[in-house]
């Protein structure tokens, strides 16, 4: 039975020294561990940016994706090997720039997947620049003036969607993070962590001391319902999408793998691929 530092390997982490991001690895590793889960059967998939470097630091089977695509990756690997329990990361200009279309579908079809984004309101590897949920006014190397655009409400685009599972996270807060990636990955369906993860060398707005400020934990409120779409949306709008902690869960919606017809229950990987000349013959008077 895996322990937490089975899913620790021998990878020195690049990030800047007090990235949020360090946080994140440490909180995935947790609940993995906590979860009694092997190395051998979890694979994460990410994509491009200081975040997408996540995968080669876990002691599971990793796949370094491109810009935006780690959630197709992420699908196709579970549905070649339902049994795997898979992850998939990026940041905010990764999932909510170039992968945002991605990322609606993957919501809308709810596959079992757990999806970690490290938001940290800019591009960090490419050195600076706006992401799509940098502040009205926010300046950076792309807006010496000020952003003239309004950043995107990841959560309410999820709920809008119809995500099934999700939460967001803070990076100064290992425990309460730990246990939102780990009922993600128990839950079962899609699921999203936004995990707010300051960026510590581009982005002197949104620190840590500015979102230990502005952030509200659900816990304040012990009335909060998170089965209830209608309250979760009403939260998100009323804190201005700020809130941490579990936001909706929704566990009757059925999950896509269940629902694809001839789907097997064995992994592709066991399966017999091998095509005979009768077999070629079909297909090709089938496609002539």
């Amino acid at each position: 039975m895996a322990t937490v530092k089975e899913f620790r390997n021998n990878v020195r982490p690049n990030w800047c020294p007090g990235c949020g991001d360090f946080a994140v690895q440490a909180s995935m590793q947790r609940a993995l561990g906590n979860l009694n889960l092997e190395p051998e059967n979890v694979a994460l998939i990410s994509g491009i940016g200081c975040s997408g470097r996540i995968s080669g630091y876990l002691n599971v089977y990793g796949f370094h994706g491109v810009h935006g695509r780690s959630l197709p990756i992420a699908q196709g690997v579970k549905l070649a090997n339902r049994n795997l329990t898979v992850l998939a990361s990026g940041g905010d200009g990764d999932g909510f720039g170039i992968g945002l279309g991605h990322f609606m579908h993957a919501v809308r079809r709810n596959m079992d997947i757990t999806y970690v984004v490290m938001d940290n309101q800019i591009y960090g590897l490419t050195k600076g620049q706006h992401s799509p949920t940098s502040a009205f006014g926010f300046k950076a190397k792309t807006t010496p003036a000020g952003n003239i655009e309004n950043a995107i409400s990841p959560l309410q685009i999820a709920l809008s969607a119809g995500i099934t599972y999700l939460a967001q996270g803070f990076s100064s807060d290992v425990n309460q993070l730990t246990e939102l990636i780990q009922g993600g990955i128990e839950h079962k369906g899609f699921s999203l962590i936004n995990v707010f993860s300051p960026c510590v060398t581009y982005n002197k707005v949104n620190t840590y001391e500015w979102f230990k400020e502005h952030t509200v934990s659900l816990d304040q409120f012990p009335d909060y319902n998170p089965t209830d779409r209608a309250s979760a949306i009403a939260k998100v709008m009323e804190t201005d999408g700020l809130c941490t902690g579990l936001i909706f869960k929704d566990e009757k919606k059925p999950v896509f793998e269940d629902l694809v017809q001839n789907y097997p229950q064995e992994a592709y990987l066991n399966s017999n691929l091998e095509m005979d000349q009768s077999m070629f013959d079909e297909l090709m008077r089938e496609f002539a």
